[in-house]
């Protein structure tokens, strides 16, 4: 597993055990996971964004913390809420990322999922010019999430 996998599963058990809002000290994380505190910061900022459904805040200095919060809506309003976060583009990486978070707010089961998953992986847009896959991945995506939705 990688050490970015990692410390997005313990911030998410976190998030579990208190009830969607959890407190860290980003220093005190790193040491704990064997890691350097940038990687806490790389996993919060690409994987606990608005658009995934968190509210990350932080407070500087000595007692600083970042907090993250998961945000509660219900299932329709939170797809929604990812189709919309979806741009122009999305690279297949993101879709993953998605998809997981997706999967763990029980907004989709396992079989959907991998289904989608396999949809947008580049080994299915292969006959597309790479330049233009991203593209094609973000449409997609947003047209299959919007038949869940209905």
């Amino acid at each position: 597993m990688r050490m970015s996998d990692l410390v997005a599963q313990y911030i998410l058990e976190m998030l579990e055990e208190q009830n969607g809002s959890a407190e860290i000290r980003r220093n005190e994380l790193a040491g704990s996971l064997g890691c350097v505190p940038s990687q806490i910061n790389y996993v919060i900022t690409s994987r606990f964004t608005p658009e995934q459904g968190y509210i990350v805040e932080s407070r500087r200095g000595g007692g600083g913390f970042i907090r993250i919060s998961r945000v509660k809506m219900d299932n329709g309003t939170a797809l929604m809420h990812i189709i919309n976060s979806v741009g122009d583009t999305l690279e297949k990486a993101s879709a993953e990322v998605m998809l997981r978070n997706m999967l763990q707010r029980q907004l989709m089961d396992l079989a959907t999922a991998k289904a989608i998953a396999a949809a947008l992986s580049d080994r299915s847009l292969r006959s597309v010019e790479q330049e233009k896959r991203d593209a094609l991945r973000a449409d997609l995506f947003k047209n299959m999430l919007l038949t869940l939705n209905s």
